[in-house]
């Protein structure tokens, strides 16, 4: 017999505390070694939190919702050595009997994983196996019935709405509704107002002529795929060419302390992906400029997976020294986008789209179909003058023109 201290572990640089979401067990309950013991939030993504070891949870220390330090402990386990066999098949007979929604097949909690699908949701499928669990037919079916009403929903612009607030508040008022920010939401509000009231936001316009990019994307895509099992995307293209304008133009790479300005000399690139529910997180590609544009194809595509099941270590959401932002990719031309702190500049690509253009060559001017988009370049005024930002902007846009249409990869 002896008790075990399990510490919150730390979720990556720079990070400090963190929130309780969810406790899986109560005091009382058996743990399994390496059975995830709580759900914690960051200020950019949530994690599990297995226990190290077998026993019985003495006492949770923090309630849910809490705020907890990084290297706290977070609860008191008892180890019973002698009897953690035995406990362990009592463990799972009690959770059947007393708790029947709780106990779930590794290979549900594989699917489960593997389309998002977090703790709260797997409790409200009906199971209809043995003492009502949860078997492989009822988990298929449930994300069957989910994506039909996903489909159905996404005509409706109402749905949207609704995704940014945890529960509605009753009011007396007849023509309007109150809702409560859920806790991403107002994470989000509180940085945007932070680096908005931090740095001097500018931002500059630069249009680019990308159909050498979307000609050759589409001329090899489908043979890319189908040899490397990969998907081509334009944004390992913007990375490659916003990398080599970095390395044009260091002092874009920076970010400021008090009165003192810190070169960065690694170029971390984060960019915005959209979730399933509507959420936003910026996954980042350390050492971006030790990458060809195969390698950064592969790391955007495992990013982006694994963001979107909910997959990403904390530390792979930190350490940016500058971010891109596709605002392209749900219609719209350009925009003045908000700083990521403590960075000082962020790039927004606008949606690419033909335009009648007038095309200049040695036999004279005409004019021609080309594909063009407009890159949003928002920067900080504090230590980044107009010509700077600007000028970096554009050499992201000559780069993007440069483009030769017979690169092989």
């Amino acid at each position: 017999m002896g008790e075990y201290k399990l510490i919150l572990p730390s979720m990556g640089e720079s990070i400090n505390e963190a929130t309780v979401i969810r406790w899986l067990k109560k005091e009382g309950d058996f743990v399994k070694k390496e059975e995830i013991l709580v759900e914690i939030a960051t200020d950019k993504i949530n994690s599990e939190i297995p226990s190290p070891i077998s026993g019985i949870i003495k006492k949770l220390l923090f309630a849910t919702n809490e705020i907890v330090k990084i290297g706290y402990p977070i609860a008191i386990l008892e180890k019973n050595k002698k009897n953690e066999k035995n406990n362990s098949i009592s463990f799972k007979e009690t959770e059947i009997t007393k708790n029947k929604q709780k106990f779930y097949s590794p290979l549900v909690r594989s699917i489960a994983k593997k389309e998002g699908i977090n703790y709260y949701e797997l409790e409200t499928i009906n199971g209809t196996g043995e003492y009502k669990r949860i078997t492989k037919k009822d988990i298929l079916d449930y994300i069957k019935k989910k994506n039909k009403e996903k489909f159905s929903l996404s005509e409706d612009k109402s749905s949207y709405n609704n995704i940014f607030y945890s529960k509605k508040i009753d009011n007396n008022e007849i023509n309007e509704d109150i809702f409560e920010m859920n806790r991403t939401r107002q994470m989000i509000s509180k940085n945007m107002i932070d680096s908005r009231r931090i740095s001097a936001h500018v931002t500059s316009f630069v249009e680019a002529d990308v159909t050498n990019i979307v000609k050759w994307r589409n001329n090899i895509k489908d043979s890319f795929q189908n040899n490397t099992g990969e998907r081509l995307t334009l944004m390992s293209i913007f990375v490659e060419c916003v990398v080599k304008a970095i390395k044009d133009n260091p002092m874009i790479n920076i970010s400021v302390n008090g009165k003192n300005i810190i070169k960065k000399k690694n170029i971390n690139i984060g960019f915005a992906t959209a979730l399933p529910n509507g959420d936003l997180i910026v996954p980042v590609i350390k050492y971006a400029d030790s990458y060809n544009l195969r390698g950064l194809i592969k790391i955007i595509n495992d990013l982006i997976k694994r963001a979107k099941l909910n997959e990403l270590k904390p530390e792979e959401t930190r350490g940016g020294t500058y971010t891109i932002s596709n605002i392209g990719s749900f219609g719209n031309l350009f925009g003045t986008p908000i700083i990521n702190q403590p960075q000082v500049a962020i790039l927004a690509i606008g949606l690419i789209h033909k335009k009648l253009s007038i095309i200049e060559s040695s036999k004279g001017d005409c004019i021609g179909i080309r594909y063009k988009t407009y890159l949003s370049h928002s920067y900080d005024h504090r230590v980044i003058d107009g010509f700077l930002g600007g000028s970096f902007a554009k050499r992201v846009a000559i780069y993007l023109e440069k483009f030769n249409f017979y690169t092989e990869i």
